[in-house]
């Protein structure tokens, strides 16, 4: 049987993956059947060139997405859901580091940036999952209680994941790299049961507190994408990458089934939250500043017959408020106002007397 529980020779030898030179009996590590070609840079080999550019549009778009997230000031879950995508962007460097070969696999750094990737892969999945928990209101989004809630949780199963792959690849106690059942357990049975928790509790709310199911479309094309490139990578990868003659291998197709999982997922959060323009925060001032008082019967003005009732002295609304004034404003605006109209009569005399005819 090619795929066994607990192993991972069946999955090295379809796919490349950066902990398989780590694990195995012998100390060369698990290769697989066939890989995509490398490219000599000034001596140097680098390994994945496709997988690394869509790596580099990850990053991109990552930080596109993470902007967008912090820019809708009064959305629920803003600031946890932007942690998530923290995380992803964290675990896409190292996965550019760990598989093009520029910390080669002999370095004795090697297996601690290949635990780091693991340990935020996971953490990745448990914060997502914590995310689908944040409509349900179990604690006031954005507040210290929340976010410390995610980032200690995700500080923590970062930790137990690192542990277990630095234990497993030096073989530490009950941990060994011929039999990696704890790495299995973690990566393979933990991470996808973190997704599947947070699919579940988004299809529940949407169900139960949406008028309309189109935010489900984008949760069921996250899932989807995801599942596909799983299945490129442990099980078509080798057919792939004879088939297209080595150019490509299923890490490039996953990355990119990955990518598209994620900008579903942020499309998904999107649909979700609407933001409340009146407390929103924007570059610009406020636009409904008022600027000068406008006086009732000022002729240059366009809303002069709204401004007693939108104005008051030193631009404060009178409007429906019950002041002792009502709508008519302070004495002093009164007498300045009655001033005004007596003089508005003899305007036209006065302009006489100052242009006299030739």
């Amino acid at each position: 049987m090619k795929y066994k529980f607990g192993y991972y020779d069946g999955i090295c030898n379809t796919v490349q993956m950066a902990a398989c030179p780590l694990l195995g009996a012998n100390q060369v590590g698990y290769e697989p059947n066939c890989y995509a070609r490398n490219i000599e840079v000034r001596s140097a080999l680098i390994f994945q060139m496709a997988t690394l550019i869509i790596d580099i549009i990850a990053l991109f778009m990552t930080v596109i997405m993470i902007f967008h997230i912090r820019s809708k000031y009064t959305a629920v879950g803003r600031k946890e859901m932007v942690l998530f995508f923290y995380l992803y962007f964290l675990m896409t460097i190292l996965d550019f580091i760990t598989i093009s070969g520029i910390i080669p696999i002999s370095s004795v750094v090697y297996p601690y940036f290949v635990a780091g990737y693991l340990g935020l892969t996971s953490a990745m999945c448990w914060c997502l999952m914590l995310n689908g928990f944040i409509g349900f209101q179990w604690a006031e989004d954005g507040t210290a209680a929340s976010l410390w809630t995610f980032r200690l949780s995700s500080l923590v199963i970062f930790g137990v994941m690192y542990f277990v792959s630095i234990a497993t690849f030096n073989s530490l106690g009950a941990f060994t790299k011929a039999h990696p059942i704890g790495l299995f357990i973690v990566y393979f049975i933990f991470n996808p049961f973190c997704l599947l928790v947070y699919v579940v509790l988004q299809i529940i709310l949407v169900v139960n507190t949406l008028d309309e199911y189109w935010p489900l479309g984008n949760i069921c094309f996250a899932l989807v994408f995801f599942i596909i490139g799983q299945v490129i990578q442990i099980f078509l990868s080798d057919k792939i990458c004879e088939g297209i003659k080595h150019y490509v291998d299923g890490v490039f197709f996953g990355t990119i089934c990955t990518l598209l999982a994620v900008m579903m997922v942020y499309k998904y959060w999107d649909s979700i939250t609407k933001e409340d323009l009146e407390f929103s925060v924007g570059g610009n001032g406020n636009v409904w500043d008022v600027k000068e008082v406008l006086h009732e019967d000022d002729e240059f003005s366009p809303y002069a017959d709204q401004a007693v009732n939108t104005v008051g002295h030193a631009g404060v609304s009178f409007a429906n408020t019950g002041s002792v004034y009502g709508s008519q404003g302070y004495p002093q605006q009164q007498y300045q106002q009655q001033q005004y109209q007596q003089q508005q009569p003899q305007q036209p005399h006065y302009q006489q007397q100052a242009y006299p005819p030739y």
